[in-house]
């Protein structure tokens, strides 16, 4: 389809549909940096990228087979040697179907009540301990150490030589790993990364290779030395596996405890709820504010996507960006007041959870969803039941600019 036709089908639907309400006036997010209207839910920029901004249309994209992994670096990662195997998260069609099945048993809610929540809870506990201690603590700090023990688990990070783990992956995920340039200051950066990247192999991928050699476990690491997997494919797997699990974990459990704590209606209905409500409420702040802005897939197909009754066509090699929040204040998906935060909302959309398009969805659709919920409502109920507990500093909020995410820094809560 023309560019003329897909513009004058994005201003037919953005006609038909604009609401009269300002929502980005009425909005409770504390971290996208501008409001984008979702009347223009498909349209092609003067660069060529093709944005989708409807949920109807994400949804299409990321379930569709004529789509490839294109976000978080994947071209970058094609040039790896045709020796390695890519890591799960950029694999397609059916070695990646495969490996999702053969690693769906350690981030199912069985395994996760069975295998992870005592150690959740003896983690969350002593960040309480901690906190009541000191009287003062770092927010995102408390939570990178829970993430990084939980999600350590569950990969088989378990035998570093010396502790440390969060501190090293938190300098290593401040850095762009595969980045590289010929300035003094680019080889800098690169230098410094790869040997983050080095000591994080040393200090605690090797250690748990060796240790599930000689005595397999039920975790990632095991699986992939069951499946020949070597050191350096294994060490790519646990890098993608730290930042799906612990880094964007981490800012969840920051942004959900800013709004609650600046919500004490919020708050008191989150800490009277059974479990499925406070999954709610956790699902509705993710949905308001999910930690992944920004998807990427290209197109290795003509992909048609339907707009208000025309059809536009995205030509094989387009790149294409879902713009998460965007998608997760659709109103035809999630009702009125989008950009409200209402726990329990009746969604509009068939077959989708409170937190939306903030997992993704389709056959990449983050395995470790489930996970993150458990972990974060485990140490939230924890943390916020404590008597006069209260925003000390709030976070500055700075932006990952390969997931166009969120990464809150310097949030500290204390005990009056």
């Amino acid at each position: 389809m023309s560019e003329e036709v897909s513009r004058t089908a994005s201003e037919k639907n953005g006609d038909r549909s604009r609401c009269p309400v300002d929502h980005a006036a009425l909005s409770q997010r504390k971290t996208t940096r501008s409001f984008e209207p979702a009347g223009r839910p498909v349209e092609r920029d003067p660069e060529g990228v093709w944005h989708v901004r409807g949920f109807s249309q994400a949804r299409a994209v990321l379930r569709s087979a004529d789509t490839k992994q294109a976000g978080f670096n994947a071209e970058a990662l094609e040039k790896l040697p045709q020796r390695m195997r890519p890591p799960i998260l950029y694999q397609e069609g059916q070695p990646h179907h495969e490996q999702r099945r053969q690693t769906a048993r350690f981030f199912s809610p069985k395994t996760v009540s069975e295998n992870y929540r005592g150690l959740m809870e003896e983690l969350a506990e002593a960040a309480i301990r901690k906190l009541r201690r000191e009287r003062r603590a770092d927010l995102d700090a408390l939570s990178m150490d829970l993430a990084v023990g939980v999600a350590g688990r569950v990969v088989g990070l378990t035998e570093s030589r010396v502790p440390g783990m969060a501190r090293r992956l938190d300098a290593f995920f401040e850095g762009d790993v595969t980045g590289f340039g010929w300035s003094p200051r680019a080889l800098l950066g690169f230098a410094r990364n790869q040997a983050r990247v080095a000591a994080f192999f040393y200090l605690d991928v090797k250690p748990a290779i060796e240790a599930r050699k000689k005595e397999p476990r039920e975790d990632v690491i095991s699986h992939l030395l069951s499946r020949g997997y070597g050191d350096a494919e294994i060490l790519t797997e646990c890098i993608t596996y730290g930042a799906a699990g612990m880094a964007t974990t981490r800012e969840f459990i920051s942004i959900a405890a800013w709004h609650m704590l600046e919500q004490p209606a919020l708050r008191e209905r989150y800490l009277r709820g059974d479990e499925g409500e406070r999954h709610d409420v956790l699902g509705e702040i993710l949905r308001l504010e999910p930690v992944v802005g920004r998807l990427y897939r290209r197109a290795t197909a003509d992909l048609r996507l339907e707009d208000g009754g025309e059809t536009i066509t995205i030509p094989r090699g387009g790149l294409i960006a879902l713009d998460t929040y965007a998608v997760n204040a659709d109103e035809a998906a999630v009702g009125e007041c989008p950009l409200a935060l209402v726990p329990g909302r009746k969604l509009r959309a068939e077959r989708v959870g409170p937190a939306v398009m903030s997992f993704g969805d389709g056959h990449h659709r983050c395995p470790g969803f489930y996970v993150a919920l458990r972990e974060s409502d485990v140490f939230l109920t924890r943390l916020l039941s404590l008597e006069g507990l209260r925003i000390d500093r709030k976070p500055s909020v700075s932006w990952n600019e390969l997931i166009a995410g969120y990464e809150l820094r310097g949030f500290t809560v204390a005990l009056a």
